[in-house]
């Protein structure tokens, strides 16, 4: 099992979740983040005064995934969250030891 984490434009959450579902990933964890990487923010102009915005909002995603589908994942989300221009994000994966389905206690590949 893998966890596949994604940060990627706000505006392309849609897309990523409609390539996620297609591939037949079935759930995943959406949280609202701020970073920045090489872009390093921007200047903006407020009330007259200029001011740097040094964290940019980002959106991660976290999915967990068996063996078999991280690269179809990993596709998935980098094609519908490219944009070709700079700060399209990241995407990290990372081993899980163990997952446990609280409801029926599952555990394993067959509680995500």
């Amino acid at each position: 099992m893998k966890l596949v984490k994604a940060i990627i434009k706000p505006f392309k959450l849609e897309e990523v979740k409609e390539a996620l579902s297609e591939i037949g990933v079935e759930g995943m964890t959406v949280t609202e983040v701020k970073g920045f990487g090489r872009q390093k923010g921007h200047t903006e102009i407020y009330r007259g005064s200029e001011y740097t915005v040094d964290f940019l909002p980002k959106v991660m995603v976290d999915v967990a995934v068996g063996e078999e589908l991280v690269g179809k994942t990993v596709e998935a989300i980098k094609s519908a969250a490219k944009t070709g221009k700079i700060g399209d994000g990241k995407i990290f994966v990372i081993p899980i030891e163990e997952a446990v389905r609280i409801r029926t206690d599952e555990a394993g590949e067959g509680a995500i």
